[in-house]
């Protein structure tokens, strides 16, 4: 999402004026997505809507210069399928079953 350099990052006034007059630890709704991330915004939470419900974003240092949207995705991702997706899948619910046995076995 390259934007000239002579007109610098998109930044939604209103969303900057509501995080100004939220308190500290509040969330900010918001449905900009395409506003780019300021340092001003650091350790703030923005709710973020996806076209269907607004998704928690914790901004941190290493997001600043994105866009509020690259972190709020708009479609859910199930699985690739196949015969050795499911073999692989039952492989690890078995692993994470013998830990458990093993812990209820320790505790005895």
């Amino acid at each position: 999402m390259s934007r000239s350099l002579k007109k610098g990052p998109y930044i939604d006034q209103r969303l900057l004026e509501k995080m100004k007059k939220a308190r500290p630890g509040e969330v900010v709704k918001t449905w900009s997505r395409d506003c780019a991330i300021a340092p001003e915004m650091i350790g703030r939470t923005f709710a973020v809507h996806n076209g269907r419900e607004f998704i928690p974003v914790k901004i941190e240092e290493s997001m600043v210069g994105h866009c509020l949207g690259e972190f709020s995705p708009t479609t859910k991702f199930f699985r690739h399928g196949g015969r050795m997706q499911r073999e692989l899948e039952t492989k690890e619910v078995q692993k994470e079953t013998e830990k458990v046995k093993a812990v209820k076995v320790e505790k005895k």
